[in-house]
């Protein structure tokens, strides 16, 4: 990687998380090349977001880097990536969620598939964090087979892009899916999974499940409407319900009840899996 890496955290009421986040990146091993800016936005927060984020800034400071943390009284995910990015000073940049927690050899790897000035998109493998409720672990069985998830380099929680792969986009929009997003900016065969996982959580118990995956259908189609002809538009494959029922038939149950209610509902306004 040349010209170093701006790391972007967008956090709302993530006060709960966001140590456990900088933690993981501050056990970063073997450290990255060149200098790395770790941004924390804490956008419409009534929680301890901040504060928090800024407790975490001697492990940040051990490893030679630098952390800011900038407030934001609008709760928007967009405007807090965007915020974020005019902070930053280096040309690559890695976003992630909050509550996602990547393993230590992750981040080298993303320094090391940065170095390229090609437009590249670059995750982790990810890996569903273990989940407390019965219908989540039902759920994650029958959702971890879906096609998405069996794709290369799904992105969600976690993604990064060189330089002139971030110039493809100017601002972020005012959209809902912002990780879907940028993940079309990109080709299939621009796109890089790497082998070294994170932690990414799934909404806990059914209710939640409902409501972010209403909100999920609806930023898809927001995607599709407003943008369809992003380079990277997925020609998507369906699974066969009877495929997933045969490797995992509770879960399947969970999954197809968890899809139709969600259609039922509908979603509106933001919506976090907690």
């Amino acid at each position: 990687m040349t010209g170093g890496l701006s790391i972007l955290i967008p956090a709302s009421n993530e006060g709960p998380w966001i140590g456990a986040c900088l933690s993981a990146l501050a056990q970063s091993s073997p450290a990255p090349d060149g200098p790395v800016q770790v941004i924390v936005i804490a956008n419409g927060c009534q929680d301890d977001t901040a504060a928090k984020a800024r407790a975490s800034a001697p492990q940040i400071q051990a490893r030679g880097w630098q952390l800011e943390v900038l407030e934001l009284a609008q709760g928007s995910k967009p405007a807090a990536l965007n915020a974020g990015d005019a902070a930053a000073r280096h040309p690559a940049r890695l976003y992630l969620d909050a509550d996602v927690r990547p393993e230590p050899a992750l981040l080298a790897q993303i320094s090391q598939s940065l170095c390229s000035a090609e437009p590249r998109y670059v995750t982790g493998t990810p890996r569903i964090a273990p989940p407390r409720s019965a219908a989540t672990r039902l759920y994650a069985r029958a959702w971890s087979m879906v096609p998405f998830n069996q794709s290369a380099a799904p992105g969600y929680g976690l993604f990064a892009v060189t330089a002139t792969g971030r110039a493809r986009w100017q601002d972020w929009p005012d959209i809902i899916s912002d990780d879907t997003f940028a993940r079309l900016q990109f080709a299939p065969s621009e796109r890089i999974q790497l082998p070294a996982q994170y932690d990414w959580p799934l909404p806990e118990g059914l209710r939640p499940l409902i409501r972010v995956r209403a909100r999920q259908d609806r930023g898809v189609r927001q995607i599709a409407e407003r943008y369809p002809h992003l380079p990277g538009q997925d020609h998507k494959s369906r699974t066969r319900l009877t495929t997933l029922f045969r490797a995992a038939p509770l879960g399947t149950l969970v999954y197809a009840a968890v899809i139709l209610l969600a259609r039922l509902q509908g979603a509106s306004g933001w919506a976090r899996g907690r």
